[in-house]
């Protein structure tokens, strides 16, 4: 398990190669959901999401001879935004394997980033030509199942504790392979004993939800078009994360997260994407459940989708 030691180390190993997101109030998100809610702006952070973080101090932790190898990381979008990119400011070679149903921006940006991109049929294909590149002398930087990953992203609960106010009594974390919510929870719980942290993934996505069901990772079929979520297993480190420190994982509809990043958008005033998104209609279940009195912190994780693609998903569930 993760103490909050090793994050608050990562946390200063790091700053000078991320940003400190603001922690802000939001009252247009109070006001639709009638609940305080604070905002984790994670969307602002270098490449679009919390994903830098992470990638960043595994490349800070490469010995030489890893750094003139250079590097492969397997992605639906995000984390290969954030290895490409961090990767190219840190001089270390990228190869980046993803999935043909990743968003086209994110493949793009790899590429412009000086990234060798590799594209497969789907998750499961992905994790086998990564395990094939490994064997040829690549590190890995995985996009969860990682100590230095997963200090790097519990750098967003140190900063969401130190930022946010007192009351704060539930945080809401997107989980796709457990990698943000593991460390987010580690140093939550360790600096604020009673905060509940609840994860939410998407229907079609549930890799932590099924995991925590069998009492440990399992593999899933993936469905959810929410492709920045969509982890084919958990690890056993994110898995233990969980299950010790987080009360419960919520899965939401595509549709409701979709809609979610709407109202983002319309009420939040930030473009978030889907796999943000679903915190919204979670945010409703967790006040049905725990009570008006209750002070939100949503870790709002990115803001990586175009405008083409909300579109796109609007039309299909039929939003708009």
């Amino acid at each position: 398990m993760l103490d909050v030691s090793a994050v608050e180390a990562m946390a200063e190993r790091i700053a000078g190669h991320v940003l400190r997101t603001p922690t802000l109030p939001s009252p247009g998100l109070s006001a639709l959901l009638g609940a305080p809610v604070t905002v984790k702006l994670e969307l602002l952070q270098r490449t679009g999401s919390f994903k830098a973080r992470g990638a960043t101090a595994k490349l800070l932790s490469l010995s030489e001879a890893e750094r003139a190898a250079g590097v492969v990381a397997v992605s639906g979008g995000n984390h290969g935004i954030a290895v490409s990119v961090m990767a190219a400011a840190l001089d270390v070679k990228a190869t980046v394997v993803m999935p043909r149903t990743a968003p086209a921006r994110s493949v793009r940006i790899a590429e412009e980033a000086g990234a060798s991109v590799r594209l497969t049929d789907g998750m499961a294909e992905a994790f086998s030509l990564v395990d094939r590149l490994r064997e040829e002398g690549l590190t890995l930087v995985h996009p969860f199942d990682d100590p230095a990953v997963v200090a790097g992203q519990g750098t967003v609960g140190l900063e969401l504790d130190e930022d946010a106010d007192d009351g704060l009594t539930d945080v809401l974390v997107s989980v796709g392979g457990g990698g943000l919510i593991s460390g987010v929870a580690a140093a939550l719980r360790a600096r604020r004993p009673g905060v509940r942290v609840w994860g939410v993934e998407t229907e079609g996505a549930e890799a932590m939800s099924r995991a925590l069901a069998a009492g440990g990772p399992v593999p899933v079929e993936l469905s959810s078009v929410v492709s920045t979520l969509s982890a084919p297993a958990v690890s056993r480190l994110t898995y233990d994360h969980v299950a010790a420190l987080v009360g419960e994982v919520l899965v939401v509809p595509d549709r409701e997260a979709v809609r979610g990043a709407v109202e983002f958008a319309e009420h939040g005033k930030v473009w978030a994407e889907p796999a943000a998104g679903c915190l919204l209609p979670a945010a409703r279940r967790v006040l049905e459940r725990v009570g008006g009195d209750a002070r939100l912190g949503l870790v709002v994780c990115g803001g990586n989708a175009s405008a083409g693609d909300i579109s796109s998903w609007v039309e299909r569930f039929g939003l708009e």
